[in-house]
């Protein structure tokens, strides 16, 4: 401090120049540099304050487990937070511990927070959260999709609502909720954050009605939408039809504006002729008493083009087994749908994770798909369970 300086001239930049390169985390193929102009702080602004209920407001303190090198810590929470004069609780893990997390809010005060789903769904296995007295404002999460369980244990836990957005690397924070200023419907991921034209279209970029699935995209220009794959020119090309940037998630938009997440083109499910988002079907697991976490794939299948098989990682306390499976496959056919029930049940330690808490559901598909699939699905990188 007393080495510097008490005067800065900042560099003359223009709102397009570039800023800053963020990786893709990865979950469809290597991980591609995505080229973000000086704009891209500002026009985070919105989709930081919808959800966290019309940040910032006096008193306010957030903290985050994500990584501040992922888009989701660094623009999600550390930077628009230094913006507007709020303080960033910083605590290293070196593990996600759901038991600290709830610790650490309660100590420090945080009032806001970015918890991404795992984070969430791990926080949920701890029994009688409100005995570490957390007081939290207000809670956004992103990045995988959020189920109606999770979002009734998360207002019950916590006291307030838990505010769903989407975008990804490329474009991030376009689709949020906001409860303190529209309802938040369960299964939906929020509507268009102002200054963001947001449409489900069709193969050949032509948006679609309200109902129809088709492929989330963004129109250009977009104040949050990346200049280009660093170094990539085709990969760039690839991800536009025309002025749409295409997210490469499925979804569907309903008559008030709302989006809802199907999942990724090459996650969703085509079985005997129904399309089957995995989401759906995990949030209807989660509301086992025995399931902690689970992910969904589709593995082929000569009868249906596809079948639906769940790996689940078990509650504290639960003993895995045959009948497990069989009570888990039941509950799902008897709650959701017949087509839509795990034709096979595998349980696993923990669930393959990107280093943001995504699951890779492409690894599932290919150890599964191994002769004796199951056994190599548990245990996952010494990494996974981080968020």
């Amino acid at each position: 401090m007393a080495r510097a300086s008490d005067a800065f001239t900042p560099e003359d930049t223009a709102a397009d120049d570039p800023a800053l390169i963020i990786y893709t985390s990865g979950t469809t193929g290597s991980p591609k540099g995505a080229l973000h102009a000086h704009r891209v702080l500002l026009g985070h602004l919105p989709g930081v304050e919808m959800p966290q209920d019309l940040f910032p407001k006096p008193g306010d303190l957030f903290w985050t487990p994500a990584d501040w090198a992922w888009i989701g810590g660094l623009l999600d929470v550390l930077l628009p937070s230094l913006h507007h004069g709020v303080p960033v609780l910083a605590h290293r893990m070196t593990k996600f511990d759901p038991e600290v997390a709830f610790r650490l809010m309660a100590e420090h005060g945080v009032r806001n927070a970015f918890l991404p789903p795992t984070a969430l769904k791990m926080l949920r296995a701890v029994p009688d959260p409100a005995r570490f007295g957390q007081r939290l404002r207000s809670i956004g999460s992103g990045g995988e999709t959020l189920g109606e369980e999770l979002l009734e244990w998360g207002r019950a836990a916590f006291g307030c609502a838990i505010n769903e957005f989407y975008g990804q690397t490329e474009c991030n924070l376009v689709v949020a909720n906001c409860a303190s200023i529209m309802p938040v419907k369960p299964g939906c991921m929020g509507r268009a954050v102002p200054g963001h034209a947001v449409a489900v279209v069709d193969a050949t970029g032509n948006p679609l009605p309200p109902g129809g699935p088709g492929t989330i995209a963004i129109r250009r220009p977009d104040p949050v939408m990346f200049l280009g794959y660093w170094n990539n020119p085709e990969a760039t090309a690839a991800k536009f039809i025309g002025d749409w940037l295409l997210t490469g998630d499925q979804g569907a938009q309903d008559e008030e504006g709302y989006f809802r997440f199907i999942g990724r083109d090459d996650d969703v499910i085509n079985s005997a002729g129904y399309r089957i988002g995995p989401g759906e079907i995990e949030d209807c697991l989660l509301r086992h008493p025995a399931v902690a976490m689970a992910a969904v794939v589709g593995l082929p299948d000569a009868l249906r083009a596809e079948r639906v098989a769940a790996v689940i990682v078990a509650a504290a306390g639960v003993v895995p087994g045959p009948a497990l499976a069989q009570e888990i496959q039941d509950f799902v056919r008897t709650r959701l749908a017949a087509h839509a029930y795990p034709r096979e049940v595998h349980f696993a330690d923990t669930l393959p994770l990107t280093a943001t808490g995504k699951v890779i559901r492409r690894d599932i598909r290919q150890r599964l798909g191994k002769p004796g699939g199951e056994a190599d699905v548990p245990p996952a990188d010494p990494g996974a369970g981080r968020v």
